[in-house]
């Protein structure tokens, strides 16, 4: 099983997959894809229009990992489908820290 993200010089690329018009936004659990990819699991109540679910999703990232939401976005990869990488800019150790803490069990 991989990680859900990948470090980066100036911060970390996570992998997410992404519900939209979900009856609440939450950041759900680690899933590991047949291939040994990990994403993790988010939903958000927008609807994907206009970018609408993209930014509930960097939100909802921004909030949970404690830094600005302009720190994140969906430009890497995944504009219009359900698998996303986002990129988070920040201290790379920081970040992977906040991001494990989110998910430990």
């Amino acid at each position: 099983m991989s990680a859900p993200f990948r470090m980066r010089e100036n911060g970390v690329d996570l992998f997410v997959r992404l519900t939209p018009k979900s009856s609440v936004d939450r950041l759900d659990v680690v899933e590991t894809l047949a291939d040994g990819r990990s994403h993790v699991k988010a939903r958000v109540r927008a609807v994907p229009e206009n970018g609408a679910a993209n930014q509930a999703l960097e939100r909802l990232v921004a909030k949970a990992l404690g830094v600005p939401a302009s720190a994140v976005s969906v430009v890497v990869a995944g504009g219009t489908a359900r698998l996303k990488t986002l990129r988070i800019l920040g201290d790379p150790e920081a970040l992977v820290t906040g991001v494990e803490a989110l998910f430990q069990n």
